[in-house]
Parts: structure tokens; sequence; C-alpha cells
């Protein structure tokens, strides 16, 4: 076990110097620069600038003194906050995006898994038709429509909720309604599809032969078995959600992470877009090796440390 986990560590490291080093690149082989504006900055500005900030240099020098910094968790300095370092935005951003983020997802669990199994449980019933026309209709309606649905009748027809905003505690609703309304949505088609399988299984057919309540049948087996397929959605989806969804930020106006990352593309801000980024990643491979721990508690059949 300790040695499957040593490899998904180095595997997660691995991954996350090849991101770093593509974006790194990527950001320094587009025409221009941090500091090139609509108003040509006179020469000898440029040129001090860019001996400031070392951007003179050749790439892999610049490229391996980034690595040195990303290896004492240092981002560097933001090339358009003045003063302000990559590190500052993201303990500046990062709380408001995490707490959208983990009501969204508070909100997911609680409703998206027990309305799939329910779902599963009274197939082609009412309420079954009911939970998937509603999963279906918020699947297909993008974010930015339920979020500017959710502003439109909910801050200005109806006046209930502020229209931007997190300075009170209704200010989150409108964007944890929008920000979840997709993943809960597939959350609750995914639990009932695979609920659906696992009841089909013969081992629930022979529990039942047995004698055992319906109750532990369903859940003492059926739940634990379907929540599999879940768990392998949940942590991704985690990770993007605490995150941020930098479209819901906007249109909300949340001071969080994605506005500092949509202002750092607009303004060609290297180290911001690859911290942000570095970030991002960070927490996206975390959140996957922590599915793959889950998986031994949810299914003890499931042995990660015998692989093939």
């Amino acid at each position: 076990m300790n040695g499957y986990y040593a490899k998904r560590i180095l595997s997660a490291l691995i991954t996350l110097l090849i991101i770093t080093t593509l974006t790194f690149v990527m950001m320094r082989s587009i025409p221009g620069g941090p500091f090139t504006r609509e108003r040509p900055v006179p020469d000898e500005i440029l040129k001090t600038l860019n001996e400031k900030y070392n951007l003179d240099a050749p790439m892999y020098e610049q490229y391996f003194d980034y690595i040195k910094g990303l290896v004492t968790f240092d981002l560097g300095p933001s090339y358009s906050k003045i003063g302000t370092t990559v590190n500052d935005l993201i303990i500046s951003g990062f709380p408001a995006s995490a707490r959208i983020g983990l009501y969204a997802t508070i909100l997911i669990v609680i409703f998206g898994i027990p309305l799939g199994i329910i779902s599963a449980l009274k197939q082609n019933k009412p309420i079954d038709y009911l939970v998937m026309f509603m999963a279906t209709l918020g699947v297909t309606v993008p974010s930015f429509v339920m979020a500017t649905l959710i502003i439109y009748f909910f801050a200005g027809k109806l006046g209930i909720l502020p229209s931007f905003g997190v300075t009170s505690p209704l200010g989150y609703v409108g964007p944890v309604l929008a920000l979840s309304g997709y993943s809960l949505s597939f959350v609750a088609r995914l639990t009932r599809s695979s609920m659906l399988e696992v009841l089909r299984q013969d081992y629930i057919r022979t529990a039942r032969a047995n004698g055992l309540s319906e109750f532990k049948v369903i859940y003492k087996h059926a739940i634990k078995n379907a929540l599999i397929p879940v768990v392998t959605y949940l942590g991704p989806m985690i990770a993007a959600i605490l995150t941020g969804s930098f479209v819901i930020e906007k249109i909300f106006a949340v001071p969080g992470m994605g506005r500092y990352f949509v202002e750092s593309v607009g303004n060609r801000d290297y180290t911001t877009i690859t911290g942000i980024t570095v970030f991002y990643a960070a927490f996206y491979i975390l959140m996957v090796l922590l599915v793959d721990i889950a998986y031994g508690f949810i299914d003890p059949r499931i042995k990660l440390g015998k692989e093939k």
C-alpha cells in the first residue's frame, strides 16, 4: 500500500512539473510581453523593467529560476500588480472561491446523491420522471445562463437576492446555485444509473433470496457499490468547484481567484497565469489522489497496493 501511494505521489509531481513547463513555455512563446501596452512603453523603461524581473535572460535561465521558487512555494511577483506577489493574490482570492465551492459541494452531495438513489428505487414512477427531467434540464443549461436567470428573477424582479457581491449570506445563494446546477444534475443522473446497474447484479438477488430485509439490501450492499463511480467524479469536481468558476465569479462580482486569472490573461502577467494554473493543477491532482484513498474505504475489495 505504501509503495502504491509513493508511486501516485511521484506521478503527481511529474504531472505537475509537465503542466508547469508547458504553461511556462507557452506563455513566453506568445508575441509581446507583460509590459506591452496599447501605448508603446519607452525603450529605456521597458529595458529597466525586463532587467528588474530578469525577463532579458535566456528562457532556460528564467525557467530554472521559476522552478527554484516553486520548490520553496514562491510563485514570484505579479507583473500587473506592482508590489504584490502571486502568493498574495492566491491567499486573497482563494478563500472567496473556496467558500462558494464548499457550499456548492455540500449542496451537490446532500441533494444529488439522494435524488439519484430515490430515482433508481422508484424507476419509471412519476418521481423518477420528475427527477430525471430536472437533472436533464440542469445538465443542458449552461452555468452562465442559470446565473443570468437567477439575477434577473431573484435579484431584479423579486428583489430577494443581491445582484452582485458576497458581503452578506444571501449574496452566496446566487453563485452557489449557479455553480452547483450542472454538477448536482450530473451526480443525480450518475447515481441513478450506477444504482440501477448494481440492483441488477446477482449478489443483490442472492441477498434478497436469503431473506435479508430490503433496507439491508439497499443501504448495506447496493449503495456502497453504487457510489464508486460517483466518488470518482466527485474528486475532480470538488477541485474544480473549490478553486472557483471564472464565469460565475465574473457575473456575480465575487472577489475570487477567477477575477485575478482573467485580469492576468488580459495583462499577459506570466507569473500570475502560471502560478494560478499550477495551484489549480496541484489541487486537482490532490483531489484525485484522495479519491484513490477513498476507494479502499468504500469497497474493501479494491486493493490499491496489489496492482498487476
